[in-house]
């Protein structure tokens, strides 16, 4: 079975590095928002070509995070794709401010912002973009919606580590952005973990309060905090693997397009890149569709191919958001429907990729 995604593989590339940064927190006896903590911070931050990174708990924390420093509150309204993980979605509810769903770009599955302007209203506070499978969405036009109506942009980078948009890094194309460091990331820990990255020094000492119990000196409580800290083993680690990102992206990337260069079959609808410019697209995940989802996730399987459903039921047809239910956006659900992820990583052998390529040509 070739698996869809080997995170042990992934990992043991770097195991010397990886063992010897997971020692040295260890004996160093400081294991919360200490050297590992900063260093990585300092890191992520020239990566990204931002002043600030903010080592949090998680990526919808970071998200959080934001959205409660910007006084995001009760009545207001936050836009955010209709098609994207339900964590966007979920910071938005957990301030108690509404999210206000758009429809995606079906070509590139990110906000249409053709559709975003009708949206705004006196109540509209940001707009949430989010890089979704890797790829930027389109900034230039989110730009001039935000000036227009003087709003805030915030990045859900959590899918797009190190995805460029006209020269400059994800992290850096708006007001604030949050990442995950979920192990299955582009840039993953050996466990949860997250970031905020800002140009905003105000901003940035604010988040580093909010995310320790609003607190910048001990016992002095400037905010109503919450306990968010990237704890040191999993910074330590982060740093390694920060050093490999670009490497590992570029090999993300030319896997992609041997399958848009090699995949020939007309059932299957492959993914576009929206802004031409390969360095947009990371591709956190290769995303394919197809009207008979299920029997052609079944032949791969039986062919020896591990797939995944990213993500098979629409934000507005989840339980927990059962007050959406009369509202229907058609494309996101489109979307929702057929859309099927092939594997991608880095660790992915050539022969293998042909072989997919070959099986997936077959159906």
């Amino acid at each position: 079975m070739i698996p869809f995604l080997d995170l042990k593989k992934i990992n043991n590339q770097y195991s010397k590095e990886l063992n010897e940064a997971i020692n040295r927190v260890v004996e160093s006896g400081w294991y919360i928002l200490g050297k590992e903590v900063g260093d990585f911070e300092r890191n992520f931050a020239d990566y990204c070509g931002v002043k600030h990174a903010i080592g949090v708990a998680n990526g919808l924390d970071a998200l959080i995070l934001i959205l409660q420093a910007y006084g995001i509150q009760e009545g207001d309204e936050v836009i955010v794709p209709a098609n994207t993980y339900i964590a966007s979605i979920l910071a938005i509810s957990a301030v108690n401010a509404l999210p206000i769903l758009v429809e995606p770009n079906l070509q590139s599955y990110t906000i249409d912002y053709k559709k975003t302007e009708e949206k705004i209203t006196q109540k509209t506070k940001a707009i949430m973009v989010v890089h979704l499978y890797g790829q930027t969405a389109n900034m230039n036009e989110i730009y001039t919606l935000a000036n227009k109506y003087n709003l805030i942009i915030i990045e859900d980078a959590a899918q797009a580590h190190g995805a460029v948009y006209y020269g400059k890094k994800t992290g850096n194309l708006g007001d604030a952005a949050g990442f995950s460091f979920y192990p299955g990331k582009n840039l993953g820990a050996l466990g949860d973990g997250g970031a905020i990255t800002t140009n905003d020094s105000e901003l940035a000492k604010k988040i580093r309060a909010l995310r320790n119990y609003g607190s910048l000196e001990k016992y002095k409580n400037l905010f109503k905090g919450m306990n968010s800290r990237l704890d040191e083993i999993q910074a330590a680690i982060l740093t390694v693997k920060l050093k490999h990102l670009d490497e590992d992206n570029e090999k993300r990337r030319k896997i992609a397009e041997y399958y848009l260069n090699h995949i020939t079959n007309e059932r299957l609808i492959l993914p576009h890149i929206e802004n031409h410019d390969r360095l947009s697209h990371v591709w956190h995940l290769f995303v394919v569709r197809t009207n008979t989802r299920d029997h052609f996730q079944e032949y791969l399987t039986k062919n020896n191919i591990q797939t995944v459903i990213h993500y098979p039921i629409a934000p507005n047809k989840q339980e927990a958001y059962r007050e959406w239910r009369g509202n229907h956006f058609p494309i996101s659900e489109l979307i929702h429907n057929t859309v099927i992820s092939l594997p991608i990583s880095p660790i992915l052998d050539l022969e293998d990729v042909k072989s997919i390529t070959n099986i997936v040509n077959k159906y």
